[in-house]
């Protein structure tokens, strides 16, 4: 497992991208620049519902419930974990400590989200033996945010009820939504870290399969109108070492007001600082792995740039 940089850019069509559950659910936009904002959660959620629905991976981070409705908390699925050859273990038959020992091992060999992101997971034997399992993860994503100032619109419209018992009216349901945003996600995977989870070069290309994928199947009512456009991988030969914050080697360009664009073929994606910069450091990339919609306008084109560079590409199948 070798260093590596991901930049990942999709855009969102009068939808709400990532709704801040203390602000009425808007859209994340930050104040000083206009720009639409997207917390890494969000875009991990979108990764594990991939995995764990379309390729029938197993996930730790995943709503559970019972037949009354009440959802597991995280030391219960935990303890999900508790087994020995596919048979439950009694807490009372072990120590705290061999608890953990055990939780952890199953954890790592079933699920991908662990041995991806990492967490901290809560172990209790009882009242007063309470402790927890911290695994950092490997892959690490920094909040997303559009390459542009967005628009909020608000809507209001009509349901299809009466607001109560005995009522001609209908409920009336509000929302706000970007009319356009081009987002992107700067991320780094971590060799040493990979040591710890488990984590595997096919975890890694799941990964890569889950943020296009995952993101063209966001597909209910608050989320559809979302569509993958670029994804670059960066390898690195070097040990401990990467560029950084390839998101901000990039600029897309739009003749139009940036609260205008509504598609990105209404502009452009400045790609010239990234390549200048891969330039500087080809001696240290082992490969560039990359995937590109149609749609997406780049100033030069990616691939054969770097091919003329000397640095090798790969183009993802997904």
């Amino acid at each position: 497992m070798n260093r590596s940089e991901i930049l990942f850019l999709y855009d969102a069509s009068w939808t709400n991208p990532n709704g801040d559950p203390v602000d009425e659910n808007k859209p994340r936009i930050d104040e000083e620049t206009g720009h639409n904002i997207v917390t890494d959660v969000r875009l991990k959620r979108t990764i594990r519902d991939y995995l764990n629905e379309f390729k029938e991976k197993e996930i730790f981070v995943r709503e559970i419930s019972d037949e009354e409705g009440i959802i597991q908390d995280a030391k219960h699925r935990a303890e999900d974990f508790l087994l020995k050859d596919g048979e439950k273990v009694s807490k009372s038959d072990l120590t705290l400590a061999e608890m953990k020992r055990l939780i952890q091992k199953n954890l790592l060999r079933d699920c991908i989200d662990v041995r991806l992101f990492g967490g901290t997971i809560p172990v209790e034997k009882s009242s007063k033996e309470k402790s927890s399992i911290t695994l950092t993860g490997p892959v690490q994503f920094q909040m997303g945010q559009s390459l542009h100032r967005v628009k909020l619109e608000y809507i209001k419209g009509t349901g299809a009820f009466a607001s109560g018992d005995k009522q001609t009216r209908k409920t009336f349901r509000e929302e706000y939504v970007v009319p356009y945003s081009l987002i992107g996600f700067y991320g780094v995977i971590n060799e040493k870290a990979s040591k710890h989870t488990l984590m595997t070069e096919e975890d890694v290309a799941l990964l890569l399969d889950g943020l296009w994928n995952g993101t063209k199947n966001l597909i209910s009512r608050s989320k559809v109108g979302q569509q993958p456009r670029l994804l670059l991988r960066v390898v690195y030969h070097e040990d401990c070492f990467h560029i950084g914050e390839l998101n901000r080697l990039i600029r897309f360009d739009t003749e139009k007001a940036e609260e205008e664009v509504r598609h990105v073929s209404d502009g452009t994606l400045d790609v010239s600082p990234l390549l200048g910069k891969l330039a500087e450091e080809k001696e240290k990339i082992q490969e560039v792995q990359y995937l590109l919609d149609s749609q997406i306008n780049l100033s030069y084109n990616l691939p054969e740039e770097l091919n003329q560079l000397g640095i090798k590409t790969r183009e993802l199948m997904y």
